[in-house]
């Protein structure tokens, strides 16, 4: 099976979930039509607080369905869109592709994977550990297991079951950062 969209999501309003819909429009340089997120710049809550990258241009999380299904092994009851993902993927190692790498999806729509997705306190406050279930900790060492986000470098309409192809970039590779 090749790289694909596990489910869509959104949600016009601020709050931890979205709702998984039939199809999302990917809008160019903004996000996903009709999500609180969707506008010129990130609003998450790290952004808001001073975090690492407050100014970063507006992304899209997604989230690998084997992380769902990692912390669905460990006693949660999680779903796609639950942990406010826009697209859930399968089939593809989001957190191993580098910085710049532009992923393809359907016909026309374009990501550029910017940065890994890092939970906020809200996670916990969803479901009471999963923080730390979607962490794994190895000495010296943080793995981010919560997605990535990506600027729209070309806009269109994703819907489950669309191919994504991934273009890694040539050159150097620059591993992600957290938003």
């Amino acid at each position: 099976m090749s790289p694909s969209v596990i489910a869509v999501a959104q949600d016009g309003t601020h709050r931890f979930s979205k709702f998984v819909v039939p199809e999302i429009c990917l809008l160019k340089g903004l996000g996903v039509e009709g999500d609180a997120h969707c506008g010129e710049n990130v609003k998450h809550a790290l952004a808001r607080a001073g975090g690492s990258n407050p100014a970063k241009p507006s992304a899209d999380p997604s989230f690998p369905i084997r992380t769902i299904r990692r912390v669905c092994q460990k006693g949660f009851t999680v779903a796609p869109a639950d942990l406010g993902e826009n697209i859930t993927t399968g089939k593809i190692d989001l957190l191993a592709l580098p910085h710049g790498t532009v992923s393809c999806i359907g016909t026309t729509a374009q990501v550029e994977i910017t940065d890994f997705r890092i939970p906020c306190a809200q996670i916990d406050a969803s479901l009471p550990g999963l923080f730390f279930a979607v962490l794994i900790r190895k000495p010296g060492h943080l793995m981010r297991r919560s997605g990535i986000m990506g600027v729209v470098l070309e806009g269109g309409i994703v819907r489950a079951g669309n191919a994504i192809v991934s273009q890694i970039p040539v050159g150097p590779r620059r591993a992600l950062e957290r938003v």
